[in-house]
């Protein structure tokens, strides 16, 4: 199992490398094509890496499929770790796109130049990693422990889609950038301008945090945040740490492609907020009646909530269409 891991976590390495180090060596700002072909890139990666682990868990190769999923009590074979996959990445890819809108703000308010943005979210995919990482490997032990936690996450998800419709990304936006500013500025030193692509300048002696790294800091801090929603939900659909991880990972590199053409278009969607709600009620829903929904459905039950999954998100944004089709365009006489 340590060799999957370690290759997992050697080609997302060779990944970034590229994108850093090759792509996007100098600094500027993607278009809006640019941003499409590189998102469409992670999406094949995606796709072809459940088809990779279709084969690997039919095998077991490098022991995987061998242990208990401690979430239906099943043993993944290849078709069911492919589902498993394939819906944690849907269900993270949709739960992160208010993160997408809540990024955005935080830019437009530092008024981050659109060429260095992309170094910020980079650095950030790096400590995602980190942190969700972690809190995998903390959630995977708790459920395969103590079962009943995931009444808890459930509980926690419902509440939580609840609490959404309630308030807007502004709203988070706002709250998280004011103390995490504060904090900062208390107890670091922060230039007022931007010096190129640089978090850390020296000037007279004396070492100062710019803006671009108020950014990140803020751009972690945030996604902390909603993968405190997100990572519960996925363990409505498995506890296999590596298809979480690696779901998780394929998820957080789609959106942060799709970043720059997805930052301007998410505001388009109205019920996008209700969509999201929905899915994460959904999958708390799931959780709490885990027992019920399996005697149900049986074996197929994560391919079903793929489906609605697919379902909820499509109608929204139909919904949306709908709703700004008649909208007259700014600027035009009503």
């Amino acid at each position: 199992m340590i060799w999957a891991w370690s290759g997992f976590l050697l080609f997302i390495a060779v990944v970034l490398a590229l994108d850093l180090g090759v792509f996007n060596r100098k600094a500027h700002a993607p278009s809006l094509r640019e941003a499409l072909f590189f998102t469409a890139g992670t999406v094949v990666m995606a796709v072809a890496f459940a088809g990779l682990v279709y084969f690997a868990y039919n095998a077991h190769w490098l022991g995987l499929g061998l242990a208990t999923d401690a979430v239906d009590g099943l043993q993944n074979d290849g078709r069911l770790a492919a589902v498993k996959f394939l819906t944690g990445y849907v269900v993270e890819m949709s739960l992160s796109m208010d993160n997408v809108f809540v990024i955005a703000l935080i830019f437009e308010h530092l008024k981050v130049p659109l060429m260095y943005q992309h170094r910020v979210l980079f650095w950030g995919i790096l400590g995602a990693l980190v942190m969700r990482g972690t809190m995998i490997g903390v959630g995977a032990q708790l459920v395969a422990r103590y079962h009943w936690i995931l009444l808890v996450f459930g509980a926690f998800l419902v509440f939580t889609g609840v609490r959404m419709l309630m308030s807007s990304a502004a709203e988070e936006e706002e709250e998280v950038e004011g103390w995490v500013t504060r904090w900062l500025r208390k107890h670091f030193p922060v230039t007022d301008r931007f010096h190129e692509q640089h978090f850390l300048v020296e000037l007279n002696g004396k070492r100062f945090l710019t803006p671009l790294a108020v950014a990140l800091v803020l751009v972690e801090t945030t996604d902390l945040i909603f993968a405190v929603d997100s990572i519960p939900a996925i363990f409505a659909i498995t506890a296999d740490p590596f298809l979480v991880f690696t779901s998780n990972v394929f998820a957080i590199l789609c959106l942060r492609s799709l970043y720059f053409g997805l930052a301007g278009l998410i505001q388009k969607f109205r019920y996008l907020k209700v969509s999201l709600a929905l899915v994460l009620a959904i999958v708390g829903l799931k959780m709490l009646f885990a027992s019920y929904i399996k005697t149900w459905l049986g074996e197929d039950a994560n391919f079903w909530l793929l489906g609605v999954i697919f379902v909820v998100l499509i109608g929204g944004g139909v919904a949306s269409w709908l709703a700004d089709r008649g909208k007259p365009a700014a600027g035009s006489p009503s």
